[in-house]
């Protein structure tokens, strides 16, 4: 019997890595500059936010470390009263801009994240389920998913969060904010992963491997976890990293709307509505570096997306 010994351990990593290595989707990534530096991007905004409380140089949102004194100081700019320097600046209430960003982007980024997994996993369920019974289970779902698909986005999340919000206690609303944007946005997005799922269960239900493994009496939940759905994966997976980018994109236009988080605990969005109020009274670095934020993280996420749809598929190479 062979012992997972740490050289064996070390041999198996390293095969894995030259397989990546010596991958198409690799040789593709390690010749498009644009996707690179995307990727760099992202990685960089996500660990910057995931590390915020140890990055940024004030905590933004603790009312007693804030002093009004630096209210509306420019970026890299002495404070007229107290003499300090702010990076890209103070808002009103002289939060440090930089520090807020990166607090922002951690809300951001946990909805759309989590709104992603929630809208895949609802629509790959519905989307096999569909496909795999077909009939009147198939009719319906695929109903409700044309009507749903007949109204934009942004109103049927609307159309939940204020239907949600309305059932929470009044008291309780704060608190579940972020689960309920979440809820409304995963809601809001199923419709394309159950399509694409069920056009590919479609295809490969009847396909010779999931035939026998009916003749030798595997149950349908088996068949669809262990042999579709490995199958349909791909064109999943590229949905979900576009779907990210528009979830965060939804998420930010709701929170302008002052419809997402409270203020107790701001996204991008909401740094950028609050930001709006002073735009035309001079103090534009209050909108301007959340926007830049939400637009390089929204674009190169989008960017990241785009490419793999391509590199996956090979009608586009």
């Amino acid at each position: 019997m062979t012992e997972n010994t740490p050289n064996s351990t070390a041999t198996v990593k390293r095969r894995l890595l030259g397989r990546i290595l010596d991958s198409d989707l690799f040789y593709d990534f390690s010749r498009r500059p644009i996707i690179i530096l995307s990727a760099i991007l992202t990685l960089a905004i996500i660990l910057a936010a995931a590390f915020a409380p140890w990055i940024a140089p004030h905590t933004p949102f603790d009312p007693s470390s804030l002093n009004l004194m630096d209210g509306f100081t420019p970026p890299m700019a002495p404070n007229a009263f107290t003499g300090n320097v702010y990076l890209m600046g103070t808002d009103s209430q002289g939060r440090d801009i930089f520090s807020a960003i990166l607090y922002g982007a951690r809300i951001s980024l946990l909805v759309g994240f989590a709104a992603v997994a929630f809208a895949a996993i609802l629509g790959i369920t519905l989307g096999l389920i569909a496909g795999y019974k077909g009939g009147w289970v198939d009719t319906l779902i695929m109903r409700i998913a044309d009507v749903q698909l007949s109204f934009p986005a942004i109103l049927v999340a609307l159309l939940i969060f204020g239907i949600t919000k309305s059932l929470i206690p009044s008291e309780m609303q704060e608190q579940a904010a972020i689960y309920v944007l979440i809820l409304s946005i995963g809601l809001s997005d199923w419709v394309q992963y159950a399509r694409t799922v069920r056009s590919s269960t479609l295809a490969e239900k009847n396909k010779e491997y999931v035939q026998a493994a009916r003749l030798f009496g595997v149950s349908s939940f088996r068949i669809l976890g262990r042999h579709i759905l490995p199958n349909v994966m791909g064109p999943v997976l590229v949905i979900g990293t576009i779907g990210l980018a528009l979830a965060i994109i939804l998420e930010s236009t709701l929170s302008f709307l002052g419809v997402g988080v409270p203020a107790t605990q701001p996204s991008l969005g909401t740094l950028i509505r609050v930001g709006n109020e002073f735009l035309f009274s001079g103090e534009w670095w209050i909108t301007l570096f959340p926007g830049i934020t939400l637009l390089l993280l929204a674009l190169s996420v989008n960017l990241l997306g785009d490419w793999l749809r391509d590199a996956l598929n090979p009608r586009l190479r």
